[in-house]
């Protein structure tokens, strides 16, 4: 025989329909028992409201004759409601009076539930639930309606409808193929990461998978873990509310048409769902809540996460890895008393599924940490919560950094990354040509961000004219100018202005705790690092003077600080690479490049001609020209000669040691060939006689004198000794004078 009672639905029943006007529980409980008989035994009892004794109720289960279960639920809400009319103190009565008799009796068992929450009690409600705990505590036993091992059966079977021959004889699911298969790939993979999550999951992982299908274990573990320490959550009636509402929201994605997972994991709860969100803020006992998840992680087309998924390539967009990282962060961060923040294993664990690369998870959190503006971060540890987090702060300031501000911060800093270097001048941002000096030196021209290529489409052709001119003249030195161009200016003032913002913020001195302290300076630092970073990104243009005479780009492509030093650096040895300029330069190099015009050649034209002429490679220090004549002149490939007064050369070094510091770059002192060396070391000798005037058209008995004059080999006056002359046509004096015949 049964008997139910539940305080919350009872009112007088009865009397119109055949059956007695039932006015007490009392009465209530003996006509489900026994019926009319059952019922005679309470009925005046009933009628006055006043509770039976023990001597009655027995009587009432020896009638029954045989074994009986009495369930009672809600008794304080009957309670409240008749605590005016007395009633209320008769149930107590009536319920000790049972419990006492039913303890005496065989085969009589009463089943009492008692609210295990008291958030939303009067003090007279508390005083009543005291009075009734301790008096079932005493009579009665408690019992644990259902073990942590069995919620999760209880949860799939009261949510999904299950084919009868799938449940076995202790009344748990028996899942099919795919279902196994699909928890033997999750529970490989975790086996195969059992260091990156959380140590206690590890063990057992595929009984795991199979005892919460379609549930991922961490969906309702975070429940166990953390939400059964809150005050309004009441286990299994919490859980199931929220995991039926989150069932439905799948069941409908899936039919429109949105990707289906594997399993219903944590990171893919339906936050974005009003109705969803409203369970899980009573559940939370926090709707202020509302705010932080729609700007931080769904709820909003702008919400944080959503966007940064969006903005993700494609792999990340397609899992949606921001939104469900938050998501998880969320449901770990919240509900627990003591352990109340997500670490990253249990983020992993929550987010990740076979042939996913675990790397994208720190790279979401990452992202959602400089985005979010109620996440908080310690330690790896991470946590949803109220408190405005500095990114909310930082956002504000950021807005409000002026455009000229954050112009001149990435001038200033355009100039730390080009600092001073060995061999090469720096030119910074020049508008005019005449502001970039033409000497013989090389020169990283560094132009400013508003001539940007992605910007400036005009800033090409406007390199090119600065290259060719210098002023109102032609440049002489073109050869030795170093364009470096950035791609784009946008990146670069975008992080001038994140050191802005954090730098204001620093300034303003607000009271922070600790961890925001310590953010505060890593944001700082990261900042400096990120503005420094994106001057060595942006500037991978690299413009000089090609052999055809023609402007030619160099793409750095993606180049960060880890490369070199410094970017002068950093480009030096790029060029070094494609020759475009040379340590030092050997002596053939002189002698093949030869300017066909010239038997001597000024040390200072050869200087210059590697900075003027793009046929010559760009020499790093011009004072290696010194080395490669000195190397030339010892190895007799080269002659390092000055011209004398008199003529032929002095001073003339050819096959001797010469010292590099006694070579001078002048336009006085020269270097020959080999060969023209050689006619200069032999003495000299008579090879030739020149005559004045070489040609002459006389008269017939006209006179004309003539003069002869030696010279040696190297064209210079050589004494000819006597001369004697002779003639046709005439005759000839011993002093050359002609006198024309009349032939």
């Amino acid at each position: 025989a049964i008997a139910v009672f539940v305080g919350q639905k009872f009112d007088p029943r009865g009397g119109d329909d055949g059956t007695p006007l039932r006015r007490t529980p009392w009465g209530e409980i003996a006509w489900q028992l026994a019926g009319k008989e059952g019922f005679r035994l309470m009925e005046q009892m009933d009628k006055e409201g006043v509770s039976p004794g023990g001597d009655t109720i027995g009587k009432l289960f020896k009638l029954v004759n045989g074994p009986v279960l009495i369930l009672v639920d809600e008794l304080l809400n009957f309670v409240s409601r008749h605590r005016k009319d007395g009633l209320s103190g008769q149930l107590y009565n009536f319920i000790q009076n049972l419990t006492e008799e039913a303890r005496a009796a065989d085969r009589v068992v009463v089943v009492a539930s008692i609210p295990a929450s008291e958030l939303e009690m009067t003090a007279e409600d508390q005083a009543d639930y005291t009075r009734f705990k301790k008096m079932l505590d005493r009579l009665g036993k408690a019992v644990i309606m259902a073990e942590e091992s069995e919620t999760s059966e209880i949860i799939r079977r009261r949510l999904f409808e299950w084919d009868p021959r799938a449940i076995s004889q202790d009344g748990r699911v028996i899942l099919n193929q795919d279902a196994v298969a699909t928890c033997k790939e999750y529970a490989d993979w975790v086996v195969q990461h059992r260091q990156q999550i959380p140590n206690w999951f590890a063990d057992h992982a595929k009984e795991a998978f199979e005892a919460t299908y379609p549930f991922h274990p961490m969906v309702l573990s975070v429940f166990e873990r953390k939400w059964q320490e809150l005050p309004r959550f009441q286990q299994t009636r919490g859980v199931l509310r929220l995991l039926a509402l989150w069932v439905s929201h799948a069941y409908q994605q899936g039919f429109k048409g949105a990707q289906k997972d594997p399993l219903i994991s944590l990171g893919s709860a339906p936050l974005e769902d009003s109705q969803f969100r409203s369970a899980v803020f009573e559940q939370l006992g926090e709707s202020r809540l509302e705010g932080a998840m729609t700007t931080d992680i769904t709820g909003k087309k702008e919400s944080h996460a959503v966007r940064l998924d969006q903005e993700a390539e494609e792999t990340l967009k397609k899992a949606q890895i921001h939104k469900k990282a938050a998501t998880v962060i969320f449901f770990e961060s919240n509900g627990g008393q003591t352990k109340c923040a997500a670490t990253i294993p249990e983020i992993r664990l929550g987010v990740a599924e076979p042939d996913f690369d675990l790397g994208n998870v720190e790279t979401a959190l990452e992202a959602l940490t400089d985005a979010c503006y109620y996440l908080s971060v310690e330690r790896n540890h991470y946590k949803f919560g109220l408190k405005e987090n500095l990114n909310k702060r930082f956002a504000d300031r950021r807005a409000s950094v002026k455009a000229e501000d954050a112009e001149k911060l990435v001038l200033e800093e355009i100039q730390k990354v080009f600092p001073a270097t060995d061999c090469v001048e720096r030119v910074f941002f020049p508008d005019k040509s005449g502001q970039v000096s033409d000497r013989p030196a090389l020169t990283f021209v560094v132009m400013g961000p508003d001539q940007a290529f992605q910007d400036n489409p005009g800033s090409l052709r406007k390199i090119d004219a600065m290259t060719k001119e210098y002023g109102t003249s032609s440049r002489t030195y073109k050869s030795a100018l170093i364009w470096v161009v950035p791609e784009s200016a946008q990146t670069m003032q975008d992080e001038a202005r994140k050191l802005m913002a954090w730098t204001d913020i620093e300034a303003e001195g607000l009271n922070l705790d600790d961890e925001q302290e310590r953010q505060l300076k890593e944001n700082i630092k990261k900042a400096n690092r990120d503005l420094r970073e994106s001057v060595w990104r942006s500037y991978n243009k690299v413009l000089l003077l090609g052999q055809d005479n023609a402007i030619k780009t160099m793409d750095l492509g993606l180049v960060t600080s880890s490369a070199a030093d410094t970017v002068c650096k950093y480009i030096l040895n790029q060029l070094r690479q494609t020759d475009d300029i040379v340590k030092d330069v050997s002596p053939r190099t002189l002698v093949k490049n030869w300017p066909p015009a010239f038997v001597e050649w000024s040390t200072k034209s050869v200087r210059d001609a590697f900075f003027a002429s793009p046929q010559f490679p760009r020499l790093l220090n011009p004072e290696t020209i010194r080395d490669a004549i000195s190397r030339g002149v010892a190895d007799g490939q080269l002659a390092y000669v000055g011209k004398s007064a008199k003529g032929g050369y002095s001073p003339f070094y050819f096959k001797k040691a010469l010292s590099s510091v006694d070579i001078e770059i002048s336009d006085d002192m020269f270097i020959i060939k080999a060969e023209e060396a050689e006619k200069h070391i032999k003495p000299p000798a008579l090879t030739r006689i020149v005559i004045s005037p070489a040609e002459v058209q006389i008269q017939p008995g006209k006179k004309q004198t003539f003069t002869a004059k030696g010279l040696d080999q190297h064209g210079r006056d050589f004494e000819a000794g006597k001369i004697e002359w002779n003639a046709t046509g005439g005759t000839i004096t011993k002093d050359g004078v002609f006198h024309a015949g009349t032939d």
